[in-house]
């Protein structure tokens, strides 16, 4: 199935979503590790939390009231963060970046998703990631708002949480045009982390007179830096709950995202 765990995976991540020892009251009634596989069925299906299949995973009561509290405890993005830096210290990289690229996305909401705005640049209503990674596109920051809230005006949530993350260590961010101005002038004041622009180099096409004027157009080529984090970006939607916004609160919406790059990392480190 779509959401099951190898043993070894499984080993990584027991210890947060076990119940302590000693801790008093009834035993559970279903195995942790078979709802924490219905949470990965949804996440890579997109199902509904009442299409589960019953045959295989727990109620989906029992598997949604599981989620909403692992979300509020912040165990997915415990579980992330254990691993990025396990996995950044097996390629050889110091447990915590000095670098990071902060970028964002926006997706439709379903009707149901909650409070959702127009994104007048991409021409898509929903809502919108906010996202700083780093240099090897693993998750730093993840904030979660209307498609109508600027880049800008979501960037200093979004460092400081990754600066939190981090312990002091992030110096540089990667960014594009959206947060140049008064927004880098501000994120560098308030976190002591230098913001780099990185300008998408001029295209000019022209059908009439004037195109010999213009030297030949040359191909798309991402800017250095800024790949990363779109190719983030296409990891995520790999799971189908994060191409579409269902989740009313936007918190359960950031935990899915925490979960889906978990999950990621699980199948690499195993």
């Amino acid at each position: 199935m779509a959401g099951a765990l190898t043993d070894a995976e499984w080993a990584l991540a027991q210890d947060l979503f076990e119940p302590e020892p000693g801790l008093r009251g009834r035993p559970a009634t279903y195995s942790r590790r078979s709802v924490v596989e219905a949470c990965c069925y949804v996440l890579r299906t997109g199902s509904s939390w009442r299409n589960l299949p019953t045959q295989i995973y727990p109620p989906w009561q029992s598997v949604q009231k599981a989620f909403v509290r692992w979300a509020r405890q912040g165990k997915f993005e415990a579980l992330h963060e254990r691993l990025r830096q396990q996995w950044r210290l097996r390629v050889e990289r110091a447990a915590q970046p000095s670098e990071g690229v902060i970028d964002s996305q926006s997706n439709r909401g379903s009707p149901q998703g909650g409070t959702l705005g127009f994104d007048a640049g991409k021409k898509v209503r929903g809502r919108k990631r906010h996202l700083v990674v780093d240099t090897l596109g693993l998750l730093l920051a993840v904030v979660v708002t209307s498609a109508a809230v600027q880049d800008r005006a979501a960037a200093g949530q979004a460092v400081a949480q990754a600066c939190a993350r981090t312990g002091g260590s992030l110096k540089v961010l990667w960014a594009d045009s959206a947060y140049a101005g008064q927004c880098a002038q501000e994120i560098e004041k308030a976190h002591s982390v230098r913001v780099q622009i990185v300008r998408h180099s001029a295209r000019h096409r022209w059908d009439d007179a004037q195109q010999s004027l213009w030297s030949e157009e040359k191909p798309v080529v991402m800017p250095k830096k800024r790949w990363v984090v779109e190719r983030t970006h296409a990891w995520l939607e790999r799971n189908r709950r994060l191409v579409m916004h269902h989740d009313r609160k936007p918190f359960y919406a950031q935990a899915w995202v925490w979960l889906a790059q978990s999950r990621m990392l699980l199948s690499r480190l195993k």
